[in-house]
């Protein structure tokens, strides 16, 4: 199978033992459809030896099958292996081939071509220290070269080779060639890409592949393999400050307490003076431990365990940096998003943020602007759509330890995960942290919310109504309200089409705008909380996501909520504001239940079906659970609480 090596004959151990030492290069392909990346690779793949006598077997029996080579072999079916792929013809998900020379070893991703296929590029760079950008011959520089080109310089990739492929087609020119490469250098410039290499190529001929090609006599550089085998990737890692993002806390025993993970950045020695982020607690080395002993000292890309002179609470997520220069220590900051799914994202909504080792919650704010990346012209945005990406603030739920991900990639890069599904919708890299999370700051009060709900006599709380329009949620929150009040409690109701009125009488009622209502509401609910009330919150609020938000605002206890839960019939039949009728219509866009979706609570704390009970049942009902969760004990038991 492999590469030819006597050693292999005569001293497998010698070459085993050579193999291991080898140098490491990861690199991906990318290009437009049909410039031919899977047929490089599938080429790359064929010299190197790195094809097993059955696959060898399949690939001539694929090709004769397939056929789009005349009898030749197709070395894009190498790479190609989905089905949908093969029939399309095209690329459509990252495939990962590693291979190998003498001289060292590639871990090569083939990444789609289509637009739509751009998410399934960003995770094939992330990792990658080349990127060998396939341009046909015949078509020159292109939207998708472009795209392509502006992911490679945003993600942080420094080494270019300009595969320009199919010169036999265009009859090996030297002046198409300089052409598509003067053109391409000016594009270049524009986003930072310095390091280009233009090689003059036919994968599918072997034209200055592993050899050069006698076609080309005018070129003078080096060919493919020869580039990618002796390219030397900056790995200043190493010069730059000591970064070690904490995976595990290693206690086997009682005598042992060691911080388990890969270095990321810099050295680190035996009896240097570190710091603990975001605690800014320092001490010393006292260990390096690894799985083959101690070290005096270690590396970036090294898994190692460090153990401290001093007990410094360090846990999962925190970041032990050199003391003379940590990172910085933030909550909000200024973030490039890619967004990767289907669903669009929503500025307010809370996702959560895994930052190296560290997961926490976030949420985006508007988009300052997305980038049209084919011309990188900024434009207005309220949202990110699946593909595109955009200049947004970030905000967390606590600081972190970070650096700008132009200085460290793990660091500074995070992903966004969706909170209910649990799904990776969209990648970031931050930027710098905003002044205002240096300069805003809690301010310490000595009269709290149980001071001010003490002296109402009450507990305080929300009772959160969702349901569908019609569903009776204002109706049974204004019955609730008042029973609550002839008890002598201090409440106050927030209705959705009360505060459309004013605090947010700026939103609409597309999902975005939904997820923000939500999103003061919550906020609302929050101060009246702490100011010792008894808060109605009356809104259809259709997300979950945006519910579970509210619910995070408040302590545990706190939050009840109340599921109105009315069939879409019923409700749709009372109608008593004549909505659904113009949904139906088409008078009214972003109806919840006609045409925008409502997610109906999963473990509420009251289920309401009043399509079998009144109004006043089911206020009786969630007197019920308050008195059962204790928050309606008399005014004198509770002065004692």
């Amino acid at each position: 199978m492999a590469h030819k090596s006597d050693l292999i004959a005569t001293d497998i151990q010698a070459y085993l033992k050579s193999h291991e030492h080898k140098s490491l290069l990861r690199f991906i392909t990318c290009g437009s459809v049909d410039d031919g990346k899977s047929t490089l690779i599938g080429r790359l793949l064929y010299e190197s030896k790195m094809i097993f006598e059955d696959q060898l077997t399949t690939l001539e029996a694929d090709s004769k099958k397939v056929g789009t080579q005349g009898g030749e072999l197709d070395f894009a079916l190498l790479v190609d292996g989905l089905a949908a792929e093969r029939e399309q013809g095209i690329t459509i998900d990252v495939a990962y081939r590693f291979f190998s020379t003498d001289r060292r070893k590639f871990i090569v991703a083939d990444t789609p071509g289509h637009e739509q296929y751009t998410r399934n590029m960003v995770t094939g760079a992330s990792t990658a220290d080349v990127a060998v950008i396939l341009i046909d011959a015949r078509k020159g520089v292109l939207t998708q070269t472009r795209r392509h080109s502006y992911i490679v310089s945003l993600i942080g990739i420094k080494h270019v080779v300009l595969a320009i492929n199919k010169m036999d087609l265009v009859g090996y020119s030297q002046q198409t060639f300089d052409k598509i490469v003067a053109e391409y250098r000016e594009f270049a410039a524009q986003i930072g890409l310095t390091n280009i290499t233009p090689v003059p190529l036919s994968a599918l001929r072997g034209d200055n592949m592993l050899e050069r090609s006698s076609a080309t006599s005018w070129y003078q550089g080096p060919t493919l393999m020869e580039y990618l085998e002796t390219v030397e990737i900056d790995d200043d890692l190493q010069q730059r400050p000591f970064r070690l993002p904490v995976q595990w806390v290693n206690r086997p025993n009682q005598d042992f307490r060691g911080f388990a993970g890969t270095i990321s950045s810099g050295v680190i020695r035996k009896g240097d003076t570190i710091r603990a982020l975001p605690s800014g607690r320092t001490s010393k080395v006292a260990r390096i431990v690894t799985h083959d002993g101690d070290l005096e000292q270690a590396v970036a890309g090294q898994s190692i365990t460090l153990t401290l002179t001093d007990e410094v609470d360090i846990s999962r997520g925190d970041v032990i940096a050199a003391a003379a220069s940590p990172p910085a220590v933030a909550d909000q900051f200024q973030a490039t998003i890619i967004w990767m799914h289907e669903e669009a994202m929503l500025p307010g909504r809370p996702y959560l943020i895994k930052l190296g080792s560290r997961t926490v919650t976030g949420s985006i704010t508007t988009p300052k602007y997305k980038v049209n990346v084919n011309t990188l012209e900024h434009l207005a945005a309220k949202q990110l759509e699946l593909n595109e990406i955009g200049v947004c603030n970030l905000s967390l739920d606590r600081a972190v330890a970070f650096d700008p991900y132009t200085d460290n990639r793990e660091t500074g890069g995070f992903i966004l995960i969706d909170k209910i599904s649990n799904d990776t919708v969209g990648a970031g890299l931050l930027s710098f942290a905003l002044r205002r999370a240096e300069n805003i700051h809690w301010q310490a009060l000595d009269v709290n919310k149980y001071a001010r709900a003490g002296l109402k006599g009450q507990r305080a709380c929300v009772l959160w109504f969702t349901g569908l329009s019609g569903a009776g949620k204002s109706t049974i929150a204004n019955l609730v309200e008042k029973r609550l009040h002839s008890l002598g409690r201090h409440t106050y109701t927030l209705d959705g089409d009360n505060v459309r009125h004013g605090l947010n009488k700026d939103l609409g009622f597309t999902d975005a705008d939904r997820v923000e209502n939500i999103r003061r509401v919550a906020e609302v609910s929050k101060l009246m909380v702490d100011a010792g009330l008894i808060v109605l919150v009356s809104f259809i609020s259709p997300f979950r996501s945006e519910r579970r938000l509210a619910r995070e605002l408040m302590q545990q206890g706190e939050f009840f909520e109340v599921f109105v839960d009315t069939p879409l019939q019923e409700a749709e039949k009372r109608d008593p504001k004549g909505l659904y009728k113009k949904a139906r219509s088409g008078e009214l866009r972003n109806f919840t239940g006609i045409d925008s979706p409502y997610e109906a609570p999963e473990h509420p704390e009251i289920h309401l079906r009043t399509a079998l009970s009144s109004p006043e049942a089911a206020a009786e009902e969630i007197m019920n659970k308050l008195r059962e969760a204790g928050m309606l004990y008399p005014a004198d038991e509770l002065s004692g609480l």
